[in-house]
């Protein structure tokens, strides 16, 4: 190291590293690979590696078509991530693909472990996050185009379009979760008690039963 630097550029490699390390959303791997176990019973902060792999653990297919989208949503997520290609263990990226069908929207949700970057591969969305202050960052995106959520802030998208609509979503973890927020409340097994949520959204509680039985798994 030149000694003779300046105390600032002494300072400047070490302290861009460390903030590179601290932003990071997975650690960085310590091999060349490490494809994911998904049958192993040993709970780790990712997943065990297996001892034999193949190409096929690095390939995936599953965004290649359309997903279905004849739900009460009218979209559909289709994920590659660790559990559909286990050689993303440890890589700390995935994808995902959105599809939209006209009026389909991803309801607000967050991802706890990741930012998300979508491309719009067809059609038009209305999408926004919001802030911890309360303050919607909302823009109409089209094809082509790009949009970024930051890390677990709420956020959505829309197809108000007579078309459907798509786009790819790419995250710097590879098991990014989500929250979807209406399920998260109204859907959990146990059952968050009902007069939290009718206190929170001040409602009765014929109303929290009343989505309750909506959201509850088909």
């Amino acid at each position: 190291m030149n000694m003779n630097l300046p105390l600032p550029a002494l300072f400047a490699a070490p302290l861009a590293f460390f903030f590179f390390a601290v932003a990071a959303a997975d650690p960085d791997l310590l091999q060349d690979v490490c494809v994911a176990d998904l049958a192993s019973g040993i709970k780790v902060n990712g997943f065990t590696c297996k001892s034999n792999f193949s190409a096929n653990d690095f390939f995936f297919d599953g965004l290649a078509k359309p997903g279905a989208t004849n739900n009460s949503l009218g979209s559909r997520v289709t994920g590659a991530n660790v559990q559909s290609i286990p050689g993303l263990n440890t890589l700390g990226v995935s994808l995902s693909r959105i599809d939209y069908a006209p009026e389909g929207l991803n309801p607000p949700h967050t991802h706890p472990r990741a930012t998300e970057i979508v491309f719009v591969l067809d059609g038009e969305l209305d999408v926004g996050f919001i802030t911890t202050a309360n303050v919607l960052v909302s823009k109409t995106i089209k094809k082509g185009e790009i949009f970024v959520f930051p890390k677990g802030l709420v956020h959505f998208q829309k197809n108000n379009g007579k078309v459907p609509a798509a786009v790819i979503s790419a995250f710097n973890s590879q098991l990014p979760g989500t929250q979807s927020i209406a399920a998260t409340l109204f859907a959990a097994s146990p059952p968050v008690p009902d007069n939290v949520l009718t206190k929170a959204f001040q409602i009765g509680t014929k109303e929290v039963k009343k989505i309750k039985s909506k959201l509850a798994p088909k």
